[in-house]
């Protein structure tokens, strides 16, 4: 479920991903239900992406959103995110995930995933588990680039390359020798993108 809800740069709160388009994508605004285009330009990510870092490995932040709804029962967060203090959100945070990294997960981070329960909450979106067969954006991207390499790796040859090879004439006085077909390098694969980890960078 996650994987359809974005979280957009430069944006407040989160997004649904409605359809996409040819170089866009609509999405609709969780807070107000309105609904925009986002262009290849826009950095979109998928909140099924994103990861916060621990002291020791970098946890989906669909377990912390879940630990979040264990902890307060299915029902809004216990502290009062307008009026909270650093310290009152670093604390509430060692409940949900003691382990994590406080050099590089900020108040401000954890007050935003708070937030996002808290939106998600309100449009009754619940299930925040991570399905084992759902494909994340960037195995999509993937998978589509390996798609037009297959397709056009089945693309007819051109009618020169098709063309049967002619008879050498009879009375040619010298051997002529075939130039080999210097190799065209294939296109490299796009790498996947590194994961967004929440406190990587700052802004947006």
């Amino acid at each position: 479920m996650l994987k359809e809800i974005l979280v957009v740069s430069g944006k407040p709160g989160l997004y649904k991903l409605v359809s996409k388009g040819n170089n866009l994508l609509i999405i609709e605004s969780l807070i107000d239900k309105k609904r925009t285009p986002a262009y290849a330009r826009d950095k979109v990510i998928s909140l099924g992406d994103i990861s916060v870092y621990t002291l020791e490995e970098e946890v989906p932040v669909s377990k912390v959103l879940t630990a979040v709804k264990e902890k307060e029962n299915g029902g809004n967060v216990s502290i009062d995110l307008s009026k909270a203090q650093p310290d009152d959100l670093r604390a509430y945070f060692a409940e949900i995930l003691p382990n994590f990294d406080r050099q590089r997960v900020y108040p401000s981070d954890i007050k935003k995933m708070l937030k996002w329960y808290e939106l998600l909450l309100a449009n009754n979106i619940t299930d925040f588990s991570k399905k084992e067969d759902e494909k994340t954006v960037e195995n999509e991207i993937k998978e589509e680039n390996e798609s037009v390499e297959e397709e056009a790796k089945k693309a007819p040859k051109t009618a020169a390359a098709a063309a049967p090879a002619t008879k050498k004439r009879k009375d040619s006085a010298k051997t002529v020798t075939a130039t080999k077909t210097p190799k065209v390098k294939s296109t490299p694969k796009t790498s996947t993108p590194k994961k967004n980890v929440v406190g990587a960078k700052r802004g947006g």
